[in-house]
């Protein structure tokens, strides 16, 4: 080779060398200066319960239902790069290869047979929703893959498809699609589910297993084959997922707790992930049991349940409707904060307040006969009254006369006042309570009550309910001591249990507002307290709905989902005595400032007393119930858990009819309004002999 030859073919390769270093420089230019748009692509916000797992999500603000992908099974990235860009590890956006095969191809047969797309060319598409098929489109796809691939890592690429890839209608992104197909995350799918979500994306609307099942089936198929071709899958995994069929309907997106989740994400836009103390489990079951009872007790009727662990303040379940689809019912609205009457439900904390002042005991006997207090005259439920009984009895039956008695020597003002110290805040027809107020006369929520009995349960000392970690707070100061608070308990934990419920260690109460238009039921046990409410959102009258009746059943079986914790023992202060035994003071209830002519005095010889069954009795109901009294002035009545079950008797016996297996409260009533009282056990005899 001569000199001069050697020299052209130098000169002709650093020359060569030269234009493509000058071209990739201008290529550089061109790549940098490209008009990147918004990376940051907007998902919708989550709301997840305490295990991590989603309750409810939202779409994002055009309409899409897009999340943030989370945890991705392995298998499906694995499949989705062999299927679409095997060479997506190693290019810097675009494939050579694959773009010379398709220019080949589309010179060849004078139409675009193959794309020769990579991901990074698909995540550039999806970010601006460019065309697909035209050449200027291809071309800006490849210079903003190319610059994307300067900007992020192949993880950070892959992440904007995971959210981006469509899926069909308004859903975008693995996460909704698995959710929407499978309901389930995509953190583990099968073979067959991961082929179907990297077949979709490429014509999402032809390939809807909902609507065009055989073009997903075979669309998923081969994705299955190259899958088990490249050695993802094996070939008899493959032939399995084959004979599966494709999903044939599109599920709805978990919508547990509802309004809450609706509730938190106002309260924090643009949120993307907001944990909850909420349990799923019990969460599912509270809503189940709203749904059932609000379908037993009428035409649009609603029903609220709030459950809490009283010991952190944690809220575990919240139910605000128990259909929130339901607009006939009002189900938009939030039951657990709209303001109702609480009926007989704040009863237990005036006697808390009158043991904690030293005004009572629950012992202390009291009078239930009409009573006029000012220009009102409260009845009783039954428009009945009881005469003399003790606290205990009287709150036990939801007395009214009694605990009118109790707020008027303590001041509705204070009463108030003990509420608001335990979360309890009031809604007032006036400027000032009244007491009116503790027969349900003014508006509270039912988280609030559940605030107030949670105090009931921790010695007084009340606690913010929340459903967000660390969102709970210690009262400033109690409503009363730790005596008067377990003294209250342990008479709420005497009442009997609803017909058919199991018994188990609880305190509660029920309560039915003025008109029948509010069922309520409140309760605690050791660690978890809970309130049911069931009525009509717009305040019209449920005819015939009690809180024993609608309520108490519910909260029963809400307990019946947790693990039975007992009830704490008395303080070491309590004086647990009889009647007989109390300071003289104390055994006959009279107004703060008075002495009590009749409460030392020494019973009548003729003293009205109830015979048999004796108090604390374990008996066989068998043929019916045999009660016997003595003293008093007749004519007699006997009364079953403050019912009549035999009026007027000449003699002071009688035969009752069972009344069933259980804890009964029976009474003896002579003319004169004395009464006497105890409290027994029916069991059948082949139960109580196990």
């Amino acid at each position: 080779m001569t000199s001069r030859r050697l020299a052209l073919i130098l000169f002709a390769l650093a020359l060569g060398l030269g234009l493509a270093a000058w071209g990739r420089d201008r290529v550089d230019e061109w790549v940098d200066a490209t008009r990147m748009p918004r990376l940051t692509v907007p998902v919708g916000t989550e709301v997840l319960a305490r295990d991590g797992s989603l309750l409810r999500a939202f779409q994002v603000a055009d309409g899409r239902w897009r999340l943030d992908p989370g945890p991705v099974d392995p298998l499906f990235l694995d499949m989705l790069v062999a299927w679409e860009d095997r060479r997506f590890p190693r290019h810097h956006g675009v494939d050579a290869l694959a773009v010379l095969r398709s220019a080949g191809q589309a010179l060849r047969y004078r139409r675009v047979v193959s794309g020769g797309s990579t991901l990074t060319m698909q995540v550039a598409r999806l970010i601006e929703e460019g065309p697909t098929g035209e050449w200027a489109g291809k071309l800006r796809q490849m210079r903003l893959a190319l610059a994307l691939e300067r900007q992020l890592d192949k993880a950070g690429i892959m992440d904007l498809y995971l959210r981006l890839a469509p899926y069909g209608a308004n859903v975008e992104g693995v996460r909704a699609a698995s959710l929407q197909w499978f309901g389930k995350e995509p953190r583990r799918l099968t073979p067959s589910e991961a082929a179907l979500l990297v077949a979709l994306p490429q014509s999402p609307e032809t390939r809807r297993p909902d609507r065009f099942p055989k073009a997903a089936t075979a669309a998923r198929n081969r994705v299955l084959e190259r899958a088990a071709d490249r050695g993802l899958i094996s070939q008899g995994d493959a032939r399995a997922a084959m004979a599966e069929p494709v999903p044939r309907r599109r599920r709805a997106f978990p919508a547990l707790a509802p309004l809450l989740s609706g509730r938190l994400a106002r309260e924090n836009p643009g949120a993307v992930r907001i944990e909850t103390t909420i349990d799923a489990g019990l969460q599912r079951r509270a809503e189940a049991l709203a749904l059932r009872a609000a379908r037993g007790a009428g035409r649009s009727v609603s029903a609220a349940i709030l459950l809490a662990d009283h010991r952190t303040g944690e809220i575990l379940a919240d139910v605000g409707a128990a259909d929130w689809t339901n607009r006939g019912a009002a189900g938009f609205v939030d039951m657990t904060r709209a303001w109702r009457s609480p009926g007989s439900t704040l009863k237990p904390f005036v006697y808390g307040l009158a043991f904690d002042q030293g005004l009572a005991h629950p012992e202390t006997l009291i009078e239930d006969r009409p009573t006029v207090f000012g220009r009102w005259q409260p009845q009783n439920f039954d428009h009945m009254f009881r005469g003399t009984v003790s606290l205990r009895q009287a709150l036990i039956w939801s007395l009214n006369i009694p605990v009118v008695k109790l707020a008027e020597a303590l001041g509705p003002n204070r009463v108030a006042q003990a509420l608001d110290r335990g979360g309890i805040l009031l809604r007032l027809p006036g400027e000032a309570p009244g007491l009116a107020l503790v027969l349900g006369g003014g508006g509270v929520t039912l988280e609030g009550l559940t605030s107030g009995y949670a105090a009931l349960a921790r010695g007084g000392l009340g606690i913010t309910l929340s459903a967000l970690p660390g969102g709970s707070r210690d009262m400033p100061s109690a409503m009363f001591g730790p005596v008067a608070a377990w003294q209250v308990g342990n008479v709420l934990a005497a009442n009997p249990a609803p017909q058919g419920a199991r018994l188990r260690p609880m305190a509660y109460k029920t309560g039915t507002s003025y008109g029948h238009r509010d069922a309520l039921s409140v309760g605690f046990d050791g660690a978890h307290v809970a309130a049911v409410w069931l009525g009509r959102p717009d305040g019209t009258p449920v005819p015939g709905a009690f809180g024993g009746d609608l309520a108490a059943p519910v909260l029963f079986d809400l307990f019946d989902a947790l693990a039975p914790v007992p009830l704490p023992p008395p303080p070491p202060q309590t004086l647990t005595v009889p009647n007989s035994a109390l300071p003289l003071p104390l055994r006959r209830f009279a107004p703060a400032g008075q002495v009590s002519r009749t409460a030392a005095q020494p019973a009548a010889p003729d003293r009205l007393v109830l015979l048999y069954p004796p108090d604390g009795s374990v008996l066989d109901p068998a043929g019916g119930l045999i009660v016997k009294a003595r003293g008093g002035r007749g004519p007699w009545t006997f009364l079953v858990n403050g019912a009549p079950a035999a009026l007027a008797l000449p003699r002071p016996e009688s035969l009752l009819p069972d009344p069933g297996p259980g804890f009964v409260q029976l009474s003896v009533i002579d003319a004169a309004g004395a009464s006497a009282s105890a409290t027994i056990w029916l069991h059948p005899a082949e139960l109580t002999s196990r």
